[in-house]
């Protein structure tokens, strides 16, 4: 039986993943959006029953048992801690800072019968799902090199909001990098154990159309991580290419490559000439991210579907989801990046629960 869904934000995402829900059957029952007026247009753009700007309202609805929280960072841990409190299985994005990623663990860890999942859907692409098995079945041989390229257009909204600021959660760092961090360490069953980064904010001001504000989230970022093992992951984000639209990861090994490119997997081994196409898009058109979530969508209503209970869920068809517990290694790993911006110094990544420091994501110096 297939749980009523509360969905907390009204942004492209929310946008994408609500008729993804409603197809698989899951009936979206409430919407939250930051004002009454944003969450009213979307409830009637999407056919949603219920919409309000007051967050205990999806969280207390009697008919809503899976929340999808897709809101700017800084509301993220309130409304998931508080969720998993009442009962609700819950699926969220990252974390604004260190500390709201920790008190998302300790809630989880808390009510482990629930489910507590972040929304990476990138782990669910296909292409992410091959490329992960033939790495198990050693069609690279030893893993040595990872890299990954994503480049876009600028992520700043239309009007100042947190996608402005980097103390909001704004930039590629945290919104794409944490993805790919998260990615790459699913991938390749490691963790990075020390990380060196370099962050830039080449669009410094945008107009707000009363005036002119500055930018402090990133629109570039470079950083390479060390893996527990020895393997090297290098990645490159750039948010200033009008019109691109790359999004590309390769895995090399002692005796072959796989690379994914959009939602295609190419691969050559030694020896051979040239690259395969091992997946294929299938001609959909969507990139990596409403594909990825499309499938995500689809194992999650197969965890929800044989239960009698709306509320109940089982783990194998979203085992390979990133937890709470992996979305904070992917928080400090962000914030060590940070941190070796600022210091010039290859920066340690050490993952703890407890003994945050609250003011730990100090602004990033001008650059």
């Amino acid at each position: 039986m297939l749980p009523g869904v509360g969905v907390f934000g009204t942004g492209r995402t929310v946008r994408a993943l609500v008729p993804l829900l409603q197809k698989e059957g899951f009936p979206v029952q409430a919407v939250w959006g930051r004002t009454q007026e944003e969450a009213e247009c979307l409830a009637n753009e999407l056919d949603i029953p219920f919409s309000t700007s007051q967050s205990d309202d999806v969280l207390l609805h009697p008919e809503v048992h899976l929340v999808c929280i897709l809101t700017p960072p800084p509301y993220t841990r309130q409304i998931a801690v508080k969720a998993l409190g009442i009962g609700k299985n819950v699926i969220s994005e990252q974390a604004a800072t260190l500390t709201d990623a920790c008190k998302m663990v300790t809630a989880a860890r808390y009510y482990p019968q629930l489910m507590s999942i972040m929304s990476n859907a990138l782990r669910f692409l296909p292409a992410f799902v091959l490329m992960k098995r033939l790495l198990g079945e050693g069609y690279c041989g030893t893993l040595q090199v990872c890299e990954a390229r994503v480049y876009g257009g600028s992520l700043l909204s239309q009007s100042y909001g947190w996608a402005w600021e980097e103390l909001m959660g704004g930039g590629g760092l945290h919104t794409v990098g944490s993805c790919i961090i998260d990615l790459l360490s699913h991938l390749t069953g490691g963790r990075a154990v020390r990380v060196h980064g370099m962050l830039r904010t080449f669009v410094r001001q945008g107009s707000t159309g009363g005036g002119i504000r500055s930018v402090t989230a990133d629109d570039y970022a470079c950083f390479q991580l060390l893996m527990g093992g020895g393997v090297v992951c290098s990645v490159t984000l750039n948010f200033n290419l009008p019109g691109a639209d790359l999004h590309e990861v390769m895995l090399v090994g002692s005796s072959g490559r796989l690379v994914a490119r959009g939602t295609e997997l190419y691969g050559q081994q030694n020896g051979t000439h040239g690259e395969e196409i091992l997946l294929g898009d299938g001609k959909s058109g969507a990139g990596p991210s409403v594909t990825g979530l499309n499938a995500m969508v689809t194992q999650l209503r197969l965890s929800f579907q044989a239960q009698e209970d709306r509320r109940s869920w089982v783990r194998h068809p979203v085992s390979m989801a990133a937890t709470f517990e992996d979305g904070l290694y992917v928080q400090t790993v962000v914030d060590a990046i940070k941190r070796s911006n600022r210091t010039g110094e290859w920066e340690a990544v050490e993952v703890r629960t407890q003994d945050i420091d609250p003011n730990h994501n100090h602004r990033t110096p001008p650059n």
